[in-house]
């Protein structure tokens, strides 16, 4: 499947961004393979696309192979391609990936999903740019660069013996992280106003009328364990139930599930939680001083999680940029690290 680096722009400026962004642009004229690794959702697909597109096998076909989509024998004929007659229903000769990627690249997606016995095949075919078609014996040489995308810890399942090793070191050539959305603090609003925009476009909306304060911080607040594909969905689930297209959004759809009909915990899974209680504070107490001491314990952690950004700090916490600048001089906080 072609990509196009057009379709799909990559936004980010945050510092860890950036320099996974650079590693990428160092490492694209090579035809080493390279590993993609991160978390789910944090767009390493999109990574795998711009090694292809900054090659110089940008004008040749990138090909893209989702290997956990596929059982071991419909995976081998889709890579090495398959002869006529090569198993029941193989009525005429199949072209595989590996075929079709001949010059230009192939991306294999959810690589440590791959058996160990098409493992070895794939090995094969870096070591000697050679492949044979299931039910052939002609040997046809292909010359493509292998660019793997995983989220799983490919060195902990090569102790275990669950990947070969050999296979990992060919791989690894170099390998590229892609950082989690909680370090890129400063690329989420950006990318909620290019995710909203699109949203709203596709609705026909005449424009987008941006967020409100309260759905700035929530964006700001929530951990977003699924990173950008998270960030997507629950901004196009936002815009789209807007009730009001001329009103900035107030509320952000974090759980689609979230409803007060939610279907009720089975009794089984409901005996099985542990009630937890909520601790006592130790009494007595200087009520101020810990109001003092809880609001500068905030501050704090707002400027370090917003990497001193003031602006960013201030919604963390809901407060105006005026309103978070007075508080650090009301407690004398350091306003840079």
């Amino acid at each position: 499947m072609a990509v196009s680096p057009e379709s799909q722009p990559i936004i980010g400026e945050a510092p860890a961004f950036l320099e996974m962004l650079e590693h990428v642009s160092r490492a694209a004229p090579l035809s080493k393979p390279v590993l993609v690794v991160g978390e789910r959702g944090t767009g390493k697909e999109l990574i795998a696309s711009r090694l292809h597109f900054l090659s110089d096998r940008w004008e040749q076909h990138v090909v893209k192979v989702n290997c956990a989509a596929l059982t071991e024998s419909i995976l081998e004929s889709e890579l090495f391609g398959h002869e006529a007659g090569a198993f029941t229903g193989a009525a005429k000769t199949h072209i595989g990936h590996f075929e079709r990627a001949d010059g230009g690249t192939l991306i294999l997606d959810e690589l440590a999903t791959i058996s160990l016995r098409m493992q070895e095949k794939i090995l094969r075919t870096i070591e000697y740019g050679e492949i044979q078609r299931v039910g052939g014996n002609e040997t046809l040489r292909v010359d493509v660069r292998i660019v793997g995308s995983t989220n799983a810890d490919l060195q902990t399942l090569a102790n275990e013996g669950r990947f070969r090793k050999d296979l990992l070191d060919r791989l690894a050539f170099d390998v590229i992280t892609v950082p989690p959305l909680r370090d890129r603090v400063e690329d989420i609003l950006p990318l909620a106003n290019a995710f909203a925009i699109n949203m709203a476009s596709e609705l026909k909306w005449s424009f987008f009328p941006g967020f409100s304060s309260r759905a700035t911080s929530a964006l700001l607040r929530n951990k977003w364990p699924g990173n950008v594909r998270e960030l997507k969905f629950a901004i196009e689930r936002s815009v789209y139930r807007s009730a009001d297209p001329e009103r900035p959004i107030v509320d952000i759809a974090l759980d689609p599930f979230d409803s007060p009909f939610k279907i009720a915990s089975t009794p089984a899974a409901a005996r099985g939680r542990v009630a937890t209680r909520r601790k006592a504070p130790l009494l007595p107490a200087d009520l101020k001083q810990r109001l003092i001491d809880m609001e500068v314990d905030l501050l704090t952690a707002a400027l370090e999680k917003a990497r001193y950004n003031q602006r960013l700090a201030a919604d963390l916490l809901a407060l105006s940029y005026h309103q978070f600048r007075g508080k650090l001089r009301k407690y004398e906080i350091r306003s840079k690290p």
